[in-house]
């Protein structure tokens, strides 16, 4: 592989998690993106009460999306070789804990009213 591509990546996380359910993946993600913005707009606020909230689910969307990856590349543990694969395994705690946290914000913000 000389360089890396957008393509290349495509087909490495079709191959990793299957094409249904990565393009499943990647449409729920830009569903809750958007959703989120529509919210952010909307509120013209961030409401510290519901951030804090956010962030306490963190810890489980890291440990969901490292346990989630692993499982679909059967893998574990063990199988880290290297600093490149703890750098790959906290980028993905770092996306998960990120996504849940998003995810939180936006569900509590689209089914409470506004405060």
């Amino acid at each position: 592989m000389q360089e890396l591509t957008l393509e290349t990546l495509i087909a490495v996380f079709e191959e990793i998690f299957g094409r249904g359910l990565f393009w499943i993946m990647v449409a729920g993600a830009a569903v809750v993106t958007l959703a989120y913005f529509y919210v952010l707009i909307r509120d013209r606020s961030m409401s510290m009460r519901k951030f804090f909230l956010a962030q306490l689910s963190m810890p489980f969307g890291a440990i969901a999306a490292v346990l989630i990856v692993q499982k679909m590349t059967r893998s574990g543990f063990s199988d880290i070789g290297g600093p490149i694969d703890m750098i790959v395994l906290l980028a993905i705690a770092a996306v998960g804990a990120i996504g849940l946290a998003v995810l939180v914000y936006t569900a509590q913000s689209l089914i409470r009213s506004r405060s």
